[in-house]
């Protein structure tokens, strides 16, 4: 007895049973020829991506990125440099050849007058009081504004975070008037506060920024700890000092940066209630020495109050380029 294998369709015959069945066709993808002004989506770019293995073409693209590295270079530390020089250099030298390297020799004695006998000495210790205060007022409220409105996040969260980020659209030379007023007649206290540090640092705590880029941060933070936390009776207080600040360590650097920062080149504020010259910030003192200072000793004044930022720039440089400031924290 015979048996029968039924065959199989044949793809793309009339046949109704392969007609459903479309044809497997392998078909080599070659390159779209391009008409002129018309560019392909892998080679776009000022220089195309063929052109790009031409010695020539290397050549040429990268002196052009080695001419614009050094223009920004120069354009960057140029000024800087240029002050640190002048800054021990006698002011004949620098008026008659300011870009001439220590034309007659190097003159240390002016560092030591602007520290001693222009009282550089004792106007960077208030600007170091100043910005220290300012620090741990910012840190301090960012990071419980930010932890109440990310992890607690009572009934009304939504309603104080709106208002917070109101204040951000009210120009500060608006509040500047009554700022003023409420420092001069405390409602609580009583006391004037003019002339005391107290009158920088409260009002620098106020800061609507920090405070929405802290909660940001809070809010990449991983819950599960916070619900494992809570379940074995950790209160608020005890997982805002023992986890979340320690998972906070990069926008904690980057908060730092902003409010040292603010504070050492604040000007205006520091006028107004600071007016006893003995407490105020190099801000402050500098214009007023500028016309009764030596040139080489007011350059190396100025030298001397860049300290700060620079190490701030030099220490800190990492987060900000690597946006360390801004990601998740933990994942878990």
């Amino acid at each position: 007895m015979t048996s029968t294998v039924p065959s199989a369709p044949v793809l793309g015959s009339d046949d109704p049973a392969g007609a459903s069945v479309a044809p497997v066709r392998r078909s080599s993808r070659r390159p779209v020829r391009l008409s002129s002004g018309q560019m392909d989506s892998t080679t776009r770019g000022i220089v195309a991506r063929a052109d790009r293995g031409r010695r020539s073409v290397r050549a040429s693209l990268f002196s052009l990125n080695g001419l614009l590295l050094i223009g920004l270079v120069g354009l960057g530390l140029g000024p800087m440099l240029w002050l640190a020089k002048s800054a021990i250099t006698p002011t004949q030298d620098t008026l008659r050849t300011p870009l001439a390297l220590f034309p007659n020799g190097v003159d240390w004695a002016n560092v030591s007058a602007a520290w001693n006998d222009v009282h550089i000495s004792l106007y960077f210790g208030n600007t170091l009081v100043l910005a220290i205060g300012a620090w741990v007022m910012q840190i301090l409220v960012a990071t419980t504004g930010g932890y109440v409105l990310s992890i607690l996040r009572p009934a009304y969260s939504r309603v104080l975070e709106g208002m917070v980020l109101s204040t951000l659209f009210i120009p500060s030379v608006v509040l500047l008037v009554p700022l003023y007023l409420t420092i001069l007649h405390p409602p609580v206290i009583g006391t004037s506060l003019i002339n005391t540090y107290w009158a920088v640092w409260l009002p620098a705590g106020a800061n609507a920024f920090n405070i929405l880029l802290v909660k940001r941060f809070f809010d990449a933070l991983p819950r599960e700890v916070f619900e494992a936390a809570s379940t074995d009776g950790a209160g608020p207080f005890r997982m805002f000092w023992s986890m979340v600040l320690p998972m906070s360590k990069p926008i904690l650097g980057v908060v730092s940066v902003f409010a040292v920062i603010n504070s050492w080149k604040d000007f205006l504020w520091p006028l107004l209630v600071l007016p006893n010259p003995a407490m105020q910030p190099l801000s402050v003192r500098l214009p007023s020495i500028q016309s009764t200072t030596e040139l080489d000793v007011f350059l190396a004044a100025l030298a001397i109050s860049t300290l700060i930022p620079v190490v701030l720039f030099l220490g800190f440089q990492r987060m900000f380029l690597n946006s360390a400031g801004l990601g998740g924290a933990v994942k878990g």
